[in-house]
């Protein structure tokens, strides 16, 4: 089924994770971690992990972000942790984005995660 903009899912998805990769390095993200979740999650189908240098930092790339994915017509994102700006996690459908202060990203290592190899199911108990 088109996306409303007429594209198929996949443009729309992979349209929306150019905005957000050039979105980050336009307000000097660091560490900018692409993950193709499809078919690992129906969460979405990219999951990105940057790194802020500061709280201000963390929020000023998160509110950028924000106003990139509005300008390029692909709605309105959820966000969680905005108001903290150690961890804030902007959810625009196709996109997650995950925007952390350095310390918080090294315990957490969410990244680590989503990029294991999956198990093949005969090694599943």
């Amino acid at each position: 089924m088109p996306s409303p903009a007429g594209l198929s899912g996949i443009d729309a998805s992979s349209r929306a994770l150019e905005t957000v990769l050039a979105s980050l390095e336009d307000s000097k993200a660091e560490n900018i971690v692409p993950i193709d979740i499809q078919g690992k999650s129906s969460l979405g189908d990219y999951m990105v992990v940057a790194s802020g240098r500061s709280h201000r930092h963390v929020a000023a790339v998160a509110e950028q972000l924000l106003k990139a994915l509005k300008d390029a017509g692909l709605g309105q994102a959820r966000v969680e942790g905005l108001s903290g700006a150690d961890w804030v996690l902007i959810d625009s459908g196709d996109i997650i984005v995950h925007v952390f202060r350095p310390e918080i990203r090294e315990f957490y290592n969410i990244e680590k995660m989503w990029q294991a190899p999956d198990l093949e199911e005969e090694t599943i108990h």
